[in-house]
């Protein structure tokens, strides 16, 4: 797995409002044109500067296009950054205070440490 690559997609997604609101109502499209758009665009977003081998992985780009967090989760996505942006596109869709969070950790529960490893 790509975990540098799925965690850039998290914290650049997140960090936009713009996007996380795309992402919530298109997640393939997003993560199609992320991919193709973005990706390979280094984090000093200096004009010019790129790569081109950087690519998600069938796996990740299936659970990226699904919101499949728990899926993330257990290939080595950080959980802060997965945590963080779905609270900030699914946390409207719950009633009760902490609705969202509630849920995560349940679909979470069935992972025991030690945890997948986080480190890129």
């Amino acid at each position: 797995m790509s975990k540098y690559l799925v965690n850039k997609f998290l914290f650049t997604v997140d960090r936009d409002p713009v996007l996380v609101e795309r992402y919530r109502d298109d997640p393939r499209g997003t993560v199609t044109w992320w991919e193709e758009e973005r990706a390979n665009h280094l984090l000093s977003c200096a004009a010019g500067e790129a790569s081109t081998w950087l690519a998600f992985e069938d796996e990740e780009r299936e659970a990226l296009a699904t919101h499949d967090y728990a899926t993330l989760f257990g290939l080595g996505a950080h959980p802060f950054l997965t945590l963080t942006l779905f609270i900030a596109m699914f946390e409207r869709d719950y009633d009760e205070p902490l609705g969202f969070q509630l849920q995560y950790a349940k679909n979470l529960a069935h992972f025991s440490l030690p945890y997948a490893d986080i480190t890129t």
